[in-house]
């Protein structure tokens, strides 16, 4: 086998076939005790992996070297994650609080099966947006806004009636804030060898707005729901690790620039590195937990308390409509019993073990992603450090397929919508594990931040920005090679 000349900077070349094919070679290592470490890329996961299990609820299953002990915590933490929220008041203190403006009733409701979610149907509007949803926000309006914004400490400027995000459900008595319709503008690209793609750019449009009309210079996000697997062991990985590979001025010159976005972490007080959200908005797992309780079910908790979710002030029967903050849990609708709970089944999502890693087609494939230069930011390995507060995620040698950095993806993908330090071109790059199973769990699973992507070469031939090179070459390889790098990325 021929190793490139060019590594990922974070694989030793002694490591090269093991980390981007899945088979063995023979270097010779510089240090022989790190041979017992290297991991296998067909458990993405290291030991948490799950292995021996198919089909829709493959996402389902708690790190495969969890304790005994610690199963009844995953447990709690996964009916939470389930659990339907109600109107508030009612007699069942430790369910209510719903809304008033919601997106969706549960965390499962968004996230099926721990999978990918999918975008508005544009047949059937009125399905609502039970997957995905529409982030708003304005330029600052004010210098201390500006300063804010630009140190990090504010993320976005919310809309002054809508809020920050767009809620098209509601509690009754309460007006939802609209409805989310979808319409797609076709282009075709050709490839190698004759075939064509049709790609769909979304429009997004806001119908019935009960409130008025929005900001005139409101900026809009879609978003989807993304897969929860391995979110513990992204959070593992040392902030050093992603400074280290931070190269926001491109120093090495092979056209990457990959850069950290710096967000305000609540419960620390300060400025942190952000690693979740397809803008790497969220500082920690806990926070985006938190948050998604607070604007998608509308639910206050420790770090976001306000029992009205997302009513601003010009919403006025919103903020005034009961809640179900109650002195019995500390104030809060879901206080920090249950979201210490969540946060543990969400660390604890297995990523499955790989399909096929080592067919020939599949192999060909990794060479290919690495030849043209994927891996430069779906970086396939990590080494974590050991970590005894997070025992199922110490130690582990895992392979996600991202730097969780931000990286500039061309016009076409740009949501013009900056987050934090993130421009309206970036994008944090996605970990790749399971996406060859997404379609599985759930058949009307897309890809790309905003669904747009109905397979995964619609996906790569979205690429622009610094991954342009790449696209470019997936459009004019081989059909043969084609397909084989489709099949490495649907074995992952």
């Amino acid at each position: 086998m021929t190793v490139p000349a060019r590594l990922p900077a974070s694989v030793p070349a002694a490591l090269f076939c093991l980390v981007a094919f899945g088979v063995a070679c023979t270097p010779v290592l510089s240090n022989p005790a790190r041979a017992q470490n290297l991991g296998d890329p067909a458990l993405p996961g290291g030991s948490t992996t799950v292995t021996g299990v198919d089909g829709r609820n493959v996402f389902m299953h708690q790190s495969a070297n969890m304790s005994f002990e610690k199963r009844l915590d995953f447990k709690l933490g996964e009916a939470l994650f389930q659990r339907l929220w109600v109107t508030a008041p009612t007699r069942t203190k430790a369910a209510d609080g719903l809304g008033p403006l919601f997106n969706s009733r549960a965390c499962s409701g968004c996230h099926i099966r721990n999978g990918r979610g999918h975008p508005v149907d544009e047949n059937n509007d009125e399905a609502g947006a039970t997957s995905m949803l529409l982030r708003l926000s304005i330029p600052p309006q004010t210098p201390d806004q500006l300063r804010d914004h630009l140190d990090g400490k504010l993320a976005n400027i919310p809309d002054p009636v809508y809020g920050g995000q767009f809620q098209d459900f509601s509690v009754p008595g309460i007006e939802a804030e609209g409805r989310v319709k979808v319409s797609y503008q076709t282009s075709e690209v050709t490839l190698n060898g004759g075939e064509t793609v049709e790609l769909r750019k979304p429009a997004y449009e806001m119908t019935n707005l009960a409130y008025g009309p929005l900001h005139p210079d409101v900026m809009v996000s879609a978003r989807l729901a993304p897969p929860m697997i391995g979110l513990g062991l992204l959070e593992a990985i040392p902030d050093s690790t992603l400074m280290a590979a931070s190269d926001p001025q491109d120093e090495d010159g092979d056209g990457i620039s990959g850069r950290l976005n710096r967000v305000w972490d609540i419960a620390k007080g300060e400025i942190a590195i952000g690693r979740f959200g397809w803008k790497a908005g969220m500082p920690s797992l806990d926070q985006q937990n938190q948050n998604a309780f607070q604007f998608d079910i509308g639910l206050s908790t420790p770090l976001y308390p306000d029992g009205s979710g997302d009513c601003t002030e010009a919403q006025t029967a919103c903020i005034n409509a009961p809640n179900g903050n109650d002195a019995e849990f500390d104030g809060l609708e879901v206080h920090s019993v249950m979201t210490e709970l969540v946060l543990y089944y969400t660390r604890n999502i297995a990523p499955p073990a790989r399909r096929n890693a080592r067919d020939a087609d599949v192999l060909a494939g990794a060479e290919i992603f690495e030849a043209i230069g994927c891996a430069s930011c779906h970086t396939p390995r990590y080494e974590l450090p050991e970590r005894a507060d997070m025992p199922e995620q110490s130690g582990q040698v895992i392979w996600p397929y991202s730097d969780l950095l931000l990286h500039d993806m061309g016009n076409d993908l740009a949501d013009h919508r900056p987050e934090a330090q993130a421009s309206g071109r970036e994008w944090r790059t996605p970990p790749l594990w399971g996406i060859g199973r997404a379609q599985e769990i759930d058949p009307r699973a897309r890809f790309l931040h905003d669904g747009r992507a109905r397979t995964l070469l619609e996906a790569i031939l979205w690429h622009g920005g610094e991954a342009e090179n790449a696209r470019n070459a997936v459009t004019k390889m081989p059909p043969s090679e084609r397909s084989q790098l489709l099949a490495f990325l649907k074995s992952l």
